[in-house]
């Protein structure tokens, strides 16, 4: 059992590829103020910008996840969420994809999933 129970908490293809390259124009940046290079310090952050729009467009190519828990099946990383292209409820990047993806992604309940019980005793 992890830390955070019998939960999924998002491990998706848009998610680790906007973390490596957010990551990577941080250390970028950091490199360039120690070493007191300023194109490089606008590279690096010009990485961060870039990591957030290939996260987005990755999320609205289905490679993300709506939010919210989901069933024990689609937890892989690598399964594309199939519904991404219709747009996902309350979801800001789907509202932001376009009027048609607004439209989908304008709030609605959301179904119960059930999740097992985790072990107690340690």
């Amino acid at each position: 059992m992890s830390a955070h129970g019998h939960v999924d908490l998002g491990h998706t293809v848009a998610g680790w590829t906007g973390t490596t390259l957010a990551l990577l124009g941080f250390a970028g940046a950091g490199v360039a103020v120690c070493a007191a290079w300023p194109p490089g310090i606008l590279i690096g952050l010009g990485v961060v910008v870039l990591a957030g729009a290939v996260t987005w467009v990755l999320h609205l190519a289905g490679w993300g996840k709506p939010s919210g828990p989901r069933p024990e099946a689609e937890w892989d990383w690598r399964t594309r969420d199939a519904a991404a292209l219709a747009g996902h409820a309350d979801c800001l990047g789907c509202r932001m994809g376009g009027p048609r993806r607004a439209a989908a992604a304008a709030p609605r309940p959301r179904p119960a999933v059930r999740l097992q019980a985790g072990d107690e005793a340690a």
